[in-house]
């Protein structure tokens, strides 16, 4: 299978027309047109629901597949190429990172910026997602490290745990009850409509916390990134069960955090690949790492 079929392939998806596609990857359209007929062919399959001229192109099942499979390869070929690129003696090229939503990624912009000072050529590339979403790009070598959040499974990574931790709390509108409250204790939400992270919920993060009372919740939506959930909550559909200094709440917002009691806090931890082969500029990041954690 050719990368360069597959780029061609990405292109009529994106613009769900083959002549579209056409001029942006500089083909003519019947050769643009015989490359994805022998693409079908070589797969087996149909890529593509054949459009209309009101109606663009639109991917089959398999073919939504492929899109995904073609990015990742295309993603592993580029990052391959940049790694063997880089000048002798110079740290250039492109570091991979992925995490979940956490005020620590602070603390991994701070270890960026004094690479940046030093090391200006490399560019830094951030893939936000849950643990499962971000594991997975880790394990198929499209991230050099990931920022894991609480409860995971660490057994087949190396990883450093950060000297900070997360604190979990309630976001509420500020015209709730509940935002009288200096702090949340756990039966005080007992019959309060709950949104709740979905990696929380499968870790079971905050079952100790709420003991007994977990049996009394009202959970009425699950998120695995609190932005949108945020929106949910000023519709005051419920109240986010989340971490700390996620979402604004300051100044004029609607919305307000109050930290659970007793407090619960998650760890962080930086994960990378047994046996990972690194780039220069992967090396570099990981020393800038561990410099950090020892201040």
């Amino acid at each position: 299978m050719d990368l360069r079929v597959l780029r061609y392939f990405l292109a009529i998806a994106q613009e769900g027309n083959v002549s579209r596609a056409a001029r942006a990857v500089h083909i003519s359209q019947p050769n643009l047109s015989r490359q994805i007929m022998e693409l079908e062919k070589e797969l087996k399959t149909r890529l593509f629901e054949r459009g209309t001229k009101k109606r663009p192109l639109a991917l089959t099942q398999e073919g939504e597949l492929l899109r995904k499979r073609a990015e990742e390869l295309i993603t592993l070929a580029e990052k391959t190429k940049a790694e063997f690129s880089s000048p002798a003696g110079q740290i250039t090229g492109d570091l991979y990172l992925g995490g979940g939503e956490t005020a620590a990624m602070r603390f991994i912009a701070q270890a960026l910026r004094r690479m940046q000072r030093q090391h200006p050529l490399v560019r830094y590339h951030l893939f936000s997602g849950n643990a499962t979403d971000v594991t997975e790009r880790l394990d198929k070598g499209l991230l050099d490290f990931a920022l894991l959040i609480g409860a995971a499974k660490l057994e087949q990574y190396n990883y450093i745990t950060l000297p900070l931790q997360d604190r979990w709390g309630l976001l509420l509108p500020a015209t709730h009850s509940l935002a009288e409250h200096e702090a949340i204790h756990a039966q005080d939400l007992e019959g309060v409509p709950l949104l709740v992270s979905q990696q929380a919920e499968r870790y079971n993060e905050l079952a100790g916390w709420f003991g007994k009372t977990a049996q009394k919740l009202d959970i009425v939506a699950t998120y695995n990134l609190i932005y949108n959930a945020a929106q949910l909550v000023e519709e005051k559909i419920g109240c986010a069960l989340t971490l700390e200094k996620l979402v604004n709440t300051s100044g004029s917002s609607s919305l307000c955090f109050r930290p659970l009691e007793p407090a619960v806090y998650s760890p962080l931890y930086l994960v990378w690949k047994k046996h990972a082969v690194f780039s220069k500029a992967a090396e570099q990041f990981l020393k800038e790492i561990r410099s950090l954690c020892q201040v």
